[in-house]
Protein backbone atom coordinates (compact mmCIF):
# COMPACT_ATOMS: atom_id res chain seq x y z
CA UNK A 1 0.00 0.00 0.00
CA UNK A 2 3.08 1.99 -0.13
CA UNK A 3 3.61 2.60 -3.59
CA UNK A 4 2.50 6.01 -5.36
CA UNK A 5 -0.62 6.02 -7.86
CA UNK A 6 1.38 6.76 -11.19
CA UNK A 7 -0.99 6.94 -14.20
CA UNK A 8 0.01 7.68 -17.88
CA UNK A 9 -2.62 7.75 -20.92
CA UNK A 10 -4.13 10.07 -23.48
CA UNK A 11 -5.82 12.94 -22.71
CA UNK A 12 -9.76 13.45 -23.07
CA UNK A 13 -10.37 17.52 -21.89
CA UNK A 14 -13.78 18.57 -21.20
CA UNK A 15 -14.87 21.94 -20.22
CA UNK A 16 -16.26 23.83 -16.55
CA UNK A 17 -18.84 22.79 -14.77
CA UNK A 18 -19.73 19.11 -16.25
CA UNK A 19 -22.97 17.50 -14.83
CA UNK A 20 -23.44 14.27 -13.67
CA UNK A 21 -26.69 14.02 -15.75
CA UNK A 22 -23.95 14.82 -18.81
CA UNK A 23 -21.32 11.98 -17.54
CA UNK A 24 -24.23 9.45 -17.20
CA UNK A 25 -27.36 10.65 -19.45
CA UNK A 26 -30.73 9.83 -18.10
CA UNK A 27 -32.25 7.79 -20.57
CA UNK A 28 -29.39 5.20 -20.21
CA UNK A 29 -29.12 5.18 -16.15
CA UNK A 30 -31.55 2.34 -15.92
CA UNK A 31 -30.56 0.21 -19.15
CA UNK A 32 -27.53 -1.42 -17.32
CA UNK A 33 -23.59 -0.65 -16.80
CA UNK A 34 -22.92 -1.61 -20.28
CA UNK A 35 -25.05 0.19 -22.28
CA UNK A 36 -24.47 3.10 -20.08
CA UNK A 37 -20.63 2.85 -20.85
CA UNK A 38 -21.63 3.55 -24.47
CA UNK A 39 -22.86 7.16 -23.63
CA UNK A 40 -21.24 8.04 -21.55
CA UNK A 41 -19.98 11.76 -22.18
CA UNK A 42 -21.69 11.56 -25.45
CA UNK A 43 -22.92 14.68 -25.39
CA UNK A 44 -19.97 16.73 -24.21
CA UNK A 45 -17.81 15.19 -27.11
CA UNK A 46 -19.66 12.35 -29.31
CA UNK A 47 -16.17 10.78 -29.86
CA UNK A 48 -15.33 9.78 -26.70
CA UNK A 49 -17.74 6.60 -25.76
CA UNK A 50 -16.36 5.38 -29.35
CA UNK A 51 -12.97 6.23 -29.09
CA UNK A 52 -12.03 5.43 -25.02
CA UNK A 53 -9.08 3.67 -24.45
CA UNK A 54 -8.12 1.42 -21.23
CA UNK A 55 -6.04 4.31 -19.17
CA UNK A 56 -6.53 7.25 -20.70
CA UNK A 57 -7.33 10.40 -18.60
CA UNK A 58 -10.11 12.81 -18.35
CA UNK A 59 -8.94 16.49 -17.47
CA UNK A 60 -11.78 18.93 -16.95
CA UNK A 61 -12.15 22.51 -15.91
CA UNK A 62 -14.05 23.84 -12.84
CA UNK A 63 -17.41 21.86 -10.81
CA UNK A 64 -16.57 18.23 -12.64
CA UNK A 65 -19.81 16.04 -11.51
CA UNK A 66 -21.59 19.06 -10.14
CA UNK A 67 -25.42 18.86 -10.41
CA UNK A 68 -27.78 16.00 -9.31
CA UNK A 69 -24.63 13.74 -7.64
CA UNK A 70 -25.52 10.68 -9.53
CA UNK A 71 -23.60 8.40 -7.69
CA UNK A 72 -23.52 6.11 -10.73
CA UNK A 73 -21.39 8.76 -12.84
CA UNK A 74 -18.47 7.96 -11.53
CA UNK A 75 -19.02 4.59 -11.68
CA UNK A 76 -19.41 4.41 -15.62
CA UNK A 77 -16.28 6.62 -15.55
CA UNK A 78 -14.37 3.87 -14.37
CA UNK A 79 -16.32 1.10 -16.42
CA UNK A 80 -15.14 2.81 -19.30
CA UNK A 81 -11.08 1.97 -18.83
CA UNK A 82 -10.23 5.75 -17.94
CA UNK A 83 -7.55 5.42 -15.24
CA UNK A 84 -8.10 9.23 -13.34
CA UNK A 85 -10.31 11.98 -13.82
CA UNK A 86 -7.96 15.36 -12.98
CA UNK A 87 -10.39 18.47 -12.69
CA UNK A 88 -9.35 22.47 -12.03
CA UNK A 89 -12.12 21.48 -9.17
CA UNK A 90 -14.80 18.65 -8.41
CA UNK A 91 -18.35 18.90 -6.90
CA UNK A 92 -17.69 17.83 -3.43
CA UNK A 93 -20.08 15.14 -3.57
CA UNK A 94 -18.35 13.60 -6.74
CA UNK A 95 -14.86 14.05 -5.08
CA UNK A 96 -15.78 11.79 -2.44
CA UNK A 97 -17.84 8.98 -4.56
CA UNK A 98 -14.78 8.78 -6.79
CA UNK A 99 -12.20 7.05 -4.30
CA UNK A 100 -14.87 5.38 -2.87
CA UNK A 101 -14.98 2.97 -6.14
CA UNK A 102 -11.26 3.16 -6.52
CA UNK A 103 -11.25 6.05 -9.54
CA UNK A 104 -8.43 8.30 -9.23
CA UNK A 105 -9.37 12.10 -8.90
CA UNK A 106 -6.96 14.77 -8.38
CA UNK A 107 -7.25 19.01 -8.21
CA UNK A 108 -4.91 20.80 -10.28
CA UNK A 109 -6.05 24.51 -10.89
CA UNK A 110 -4.73 25.57 -13.87
CA UNK A 111 -4.53 22.27 -15.77
CA UNK A 112 -7.33 23.23 -18.05
CA UNK A 113 -5.35 25.45 -20.03
CA UNK A 114 -2.33 23.13 -20.32
CA UNK A 115 -3.95 20.54 -22.01
CA UNK A 116 -5.76 19.53 -24.72
CA UNK A 117 -7.21 15.98 -25.98
CA UNK A 118 -5.04 13.43 -27.37
CA UNK A 119 -2.08 14.62 -25.24
CA UNK A 120 0.09 12.36 -23.57
CA UNK A 121 -0.49 12.79 -19.71
CA UNK A 122 1.30 11.70 -16.78
CA UNK A 123 -0.15 11.85 -13.14
CA UNK A 124 1.07 10.67 -9.69
CA UNK A 125 -2.21 10.77 -7.63
CA UNK A 126 -0.05 10.38 -4.22
CA UNK A 127 2.36 13.47 -5.00
CA UNK A 128 -0.53 15.77 -6.74
CA UNK A 129 1.91 16.35 -9.60
CA UNK A 130 0.74 16.34 -13.57
CA UNK A 131 2.48 16.32 -16.37
CA UNK A 132 1.87 17.26 -20.00
CA UNK A 133 4.52 14.82 -21.66
CA UNK A 134 3.55 16.26 -25.03
CA UNK A 135 4.48 19.81 -24.31
CA UNK A 136 6.49 19.00 -21.08
CA UNK A 137 5.25 20.79 -19.06
CA UNK A 138 3.87 19.98 -15.46
CA UNK A 139 2.03 21.37 -12.64
CA UNK A 140 1.60 20.48 -9.01
CA UNK A 141 -2.38 19.88 -7.90
CA UNK A 142 -3.63 19.13 -4.80
CA UNK A 143 -3.18 15.22 -3.82
CA UNK A 144 -5.47 13.79 -2.03
CA UNK A 145 -4.76 12.71 1.52
CA UNK A 146 -6.06 10.49 5.05
CA UNK A 147 -8.80 8.10 4.13
CA UNK A 148 -9.25 9.04 0.54
CA UNK A 149 -5.60 8.16 -0.26
CA UNK A 150 -5.87 5.23 1.68
CA UNK A 151 -9.07 4.09 -0.53
CA UNK A 152 -7.20 4.67 -3.75
CA UNK A 153 -4.05 2.77 -2.75
CA UNK A 154 -6.34 -0.28 -1.69
CA UNK A 155 -8.91 0.01 -5.15
CA UNK A 156 -11.68 1.34 -3.17
CA UNK A 157 -13.49 1.34 0.26
CA UNK A 158 -14.55 -2.38 0.25
CA UNK A 159 -11.13 -3.41 -0.59
CA UNK A 160 -9.84 -1.34 1.98
CA UNK A 161 -12.28 -2.63 4.74
CA UNK A 162 -11.22 -6.38 4.19
CA UNK A 163 -7.24 -4.89 4.84
CA UNK A 164 -6.06 -4.64 8.39
CA UNK A 165 -6.27 -0.67 8.24
CA UNK A 166 -10.12 -1.33 7.19
CA UNK A 167 -10.70 -3.64 10.41
CA UNK A 168 -9.36 -0.80 12.56
CA UNK A 169 -11.70 1.49 10.87
CA UNK A 170 -14.71 -0.77 11.53
CA UNK A 171 -13.50 -0.68 15.08
CA UNK A 172 -13.33 2.97 15.57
Amino acid sequence: MSSPLILEGNCWKFGHNIPTDMITPTAYVMRGMGEMVKHVLENANPDFPKNVQKGDIIVAGRNFGCSSGRAIAPKAIKATGVGAVIAEFFSRTFYRNGPEIGLPLLEAPGLHDLVETGHRIRVNIEAGIVENLTTGKSIQGRAPSGLLLDMLRAGGLIPLLKTDAGKILLRS
